[in-house]
């Protein structure tokens, strides 16, 4: 008999999916997932099969697929399948087979359930699996989040036979004679999970027999040290972190006070990709000169005087745009520059990211981009020129911050604007001013 019951308890313990709406069986035709299958079945949930054939184990790959079809027809049930070129794919990304697989695979999954409303993409694995990752995690390094295993639910993804061990699972395919696709490779100990299996396990088991309820009981444990660790680092955020538009501000002095220092940064950054090298360099420069930039592949932590600064980024510094004369906007790093035009002397509104110039003395094209080592302009109601990355220290513009500033920029090479800033001496209007161009940063 198939252990429907536990399966149902299992299910709704965990709120993995509502019951009524199709769930989507991920099937290798291996023994788990035809095990899930007849278990779905079983339980009177629907659901459908989505199979991946990545065309990797010739005749075999076929097989495998030709038995997953008629699996779902005996079962009554929709069949989705799709041939991958895995290897193609592995060469384009620069990724292993069994990345490019995984890749190609939950890709496609996701797909299938967005496009049908599956409730859930149900996917076979089982303790043994969870033991496996957490091994795997733990020779690789890994924080608190990569020792509670395989959770039973993340996001759309569910995984049903958590209940079970791979025991379990072999004697219920035997004694309810399921047919089911035995995957040669799954005895080959080139990959790192197989050789943990046949490898490694088995010697744990020597010293415990009973070593998934040991590790089940483990995972418990971690995954409530993991909420504990969530909740904590929520109530630092509280106290430390202060955002103005696309960046952060933390107190350098609230992150002094931490304790586990490391623990709790590593966790509050976790999202932003610093690993655990650059949170240990950036806790011993707490006491040194501010100016310090940290970055990730995504995000830079800048070390400011009292805080620090955390901030997507820089695009490509390098980029410009150019203005001709018939353009009545231009748009530069998301932002746009509204040109307007009127005959005769206008009032000069207050409003800094708002300049007016005489248009006379334009020559276009005009171009708007970030500013370069050497840029010097005439700041207003001054006589001398002042190099640009001087004036940006004189208004104590950060660091970060320089390289996001527009620069308007005649085409004789003068600087024309310093976009919310100040205007350069020589584009003031004078009496003599006929024609008036108006900037405006939106």
């Amino acid at each position: 008999m198939l252990p429907v019951e536990r399966f149902k308890d299992f299910i709704q313990q965990n709120q993995l999916f509502k019951t009524g709406v199709p769930v989507l069986a991920a099937v290798s035709g291996g023994m788990d997932s035809v095990l899930m299958v007849h278990l779905l079945k079983a339980a009177g949930y629907p659901f459908a099969i989505a199979h991946c054939n990545f065309q990797l184990r010739g005749s075999d790959a076929n097989a495998d697929q030709q038995f997953c079809r008629q699996l779902a027809h005996d079962t009554g049930v929709e069949f989705h399948t799709i041939n991958f070129d895995t290897s193609a794919y592995a060469r384009e990304q620069k990724l292993s087979i069994q990345m490019a697989a995984r890749e190609l695979r939950y890709q496609w999954f996701e797909q299938l359930q967005q496009a049908h409303n599956y409730a859930a993409v149900a996917l076979a694995h089982h303790q043994n699996d969870a033991i496996e990752t957490i091994l795997l995690n733990l020779t690789r390094g890994t924080g608190i989040a990569g020792l509670h295993g395989i959770l039973p639910k993340n996001n759309q993804w569910v995984r049903p036979l958590l209940f079970l061990t791979r025991e379990e699972i072999q004697t219920l395919i035997s004694q309810n004679q399921l047919a089911y696709r035995e995957d040669s490779s799954n005895a080959s100990t080139k990959y790192a999970r197989n050789k943990l299996r046949h490898e490694v396990i088995p010697k744990l088991k020597e010293l415990n027999p009973n070593l998934e309820q040991t590790f089940e009981r483990n995972l418990s444990h971690f995954r409530e040290l993991e909420q504990l660790l969530e909740q904590q680092v929520a109530l630092v955020k509280q106290q430390l972190w202060v955002e103005y538009g696309n960046e952060v501000h933390i107190s350098i002095e609230g992150v002094k006070q931490l304790h586990p220092q490391k623990l709790l940064l590593s966790a509050l950054l976790k999202d932003y990709g610093f690993n655990d090298t650059t949170i240990v360099d950036l806790i011993a420069s707490l006491d040194k000169h501010s100016g310090r930039i940290f970055e990730s592949a995504t995000h830079m932590l800048i070390l400011d005087r009292d805080k620090l600064i955390l901030a997507p980024q820089l695009g490509n510094e390098n980029a410009s745009v150019s203005i001709y004369q018939d353009d009545e906007q231009a748009v530069y790093n998301g932002q746009t520059l509204k040109i307007t035009y009127l005959n005769g002397l206008t009032d000069i509104p207050d409003n800094k990211y708002i300049t007016v110039t005489d248009a006379d003395t334009l020559v276009y094209p005009l171009t708007i981009r970030s500013w370069q080592e050497g840029d010097y302009f005439i700041p207003l109601g001054m006589q001398g020129r002042k190099k640009l990355s001087d004036f940006f220290v004189s208004r104590k513009v950060p660091l970060h911050q320089k390289s996001r500033i527009p620069v308007l920029v005649n085409g004789n090479g003068d600087m024309i604007w310093i976009a919310g800033y100040r205007l350069d001496d020589r584009y003031k209007l004078t009496p003599q001013t006929k024609k008036v161009a108006i900037f405006e940063l939106l």
